[in-house]
């Protein structure tokens, strides 16, 4: 696919090809597979959830995977808008949790200055481009915060001053001094990623916030590409698995409310950090109570953990 990208202006065939194999895809992946479905079970498509198949401990989808609905262009939106609720006249509704991650790098490693922008309701991606650019939040570009958003999430997951240079398009030196910076600003981020490193050497595995462990072979390869993968592991598994420890508590208390209060209303779908319901006509208002105080109130940390939450007739309505 790259070398078609790179051919794209080369002959106005080349760009046909690129669409016939992104509609293929669409079409082999999505809408046979929910077509057939739907013809065996009455229009309604069951997924398996998997709790153990992922090393996050986060909980995949099979048969059909519906955690993997495209969701960036026009032919996305189409494909979530045949996803609606069972009931006549009800709706869904979407509770997605805000920079999870982001926000557990902030109270995990207790960096004070991630800590205040959270609590002050800043734009964390803002705030880190007048951090590593070193210019006033009206100063800043698109383009600065586009390349702050990348160092941001790239950090999480240890990203390489290379791996930076080929998702933000600039020179590796520029991109190695993006993050040399985020570090100087942001000097506990980088001792919280020291210390997993240097726990999961010590004891072979590195555990989530609410100590749940995975275990990190890797780390005592004598492969250097290994190790390096094992540390990027330590450093990104406390966050991602205990946002993944986090969604699954969340899950079983929205449900448990649904219950208790005997709602008609159901928990239908989990798509990394978001929670989807079907919600019965007449049960909007108590859905809605029910998601913020099932998700929000219950996690304690330096910063908030809020919730984005959306109703619509459809899947894509809901973003």
């Amino acid at each position: 696919m790259e070398i078609l990208d790179d051919l794209k202006f080369s002959h106005p065939i080349v760009e046909l090809i690129i669409d016939y194999r992104k509609y293929q895809k669409i079409k082999s992946t999505y809408i046979d597979v929910y077509k057939r479905i739907c013809n065996e079970s009455g229009n309604i498509i069951h997924t398996s959830f998997n709790q153990s198949l992922t090393n996050t401990g986060r909980i995949s989808s099979s048969d059909p995977n519906l955690q993997n609905i495209p969701t960036r262009d026009d032919i996305a939106k189409s494909l979530r808008e045949i996803f609606i609720s069972k009931f006549e006249g009800g709706l869904l509704a979407s509770a997605d949790y805000n920079q999870i991650e982001l926000r557990l790098l902030a109270d995990m490693s207790q960096e004070e200055k991630l800590i205040e922008i959270y609590n002050q309701g800043l734009d964390i991606h803002t705030a880190t481009a007048c951090e590593i650019f070193g210019v006033a939040p009206n100063e800043v570009t698109q383009k600065m915060r586009r390349e702050a958003k990348a160092v941001n999430f790239g950090v999480i997951y240890g990203i390489s001053d290379y791996g930076l240079s080929q998702n933000i398009k600039i020179s590796r030196k520029n991109a190695g001094e993006f993050i040399k910076s985020y570090f100087i600003k942001y000097p506990k981020v980088k001792s919280f990623a020291d210390n997993n490193i240097a726990f999961a050497k010590k004891n072979g595995f590195i555990k989530t916030k609410f100590g749940r462990i995975r275990h990190i072979p890797e780390l005592s390869s004598s492969n250097f590409n290994v190790r390096a993968f094992g540390e990027r592991v330590a450093m990104n598994m406390p966050l991602q698995g205990t946002a993944s420890d986090i969604i699954k508590f969340s899950m079983l208390k929205v449900e448990r409310l649904l219950d208790e209060y005997k709602m008609k209303s159901q928990l239908i779908l989990q798509i990394h950090d978001e929670l989807v319901i079907d919600v019965y006509p007449g049960e909007k208002d108590k859905v809605e109570q029910i998601l913020h105080e099932a998700m929000e109130n219950w996690v304690h940390l330096s910063v908030p953990l809020p919730i984005t939450l959306n109703f619509g007739k459809n899947l894509a309505e809901c973003k």
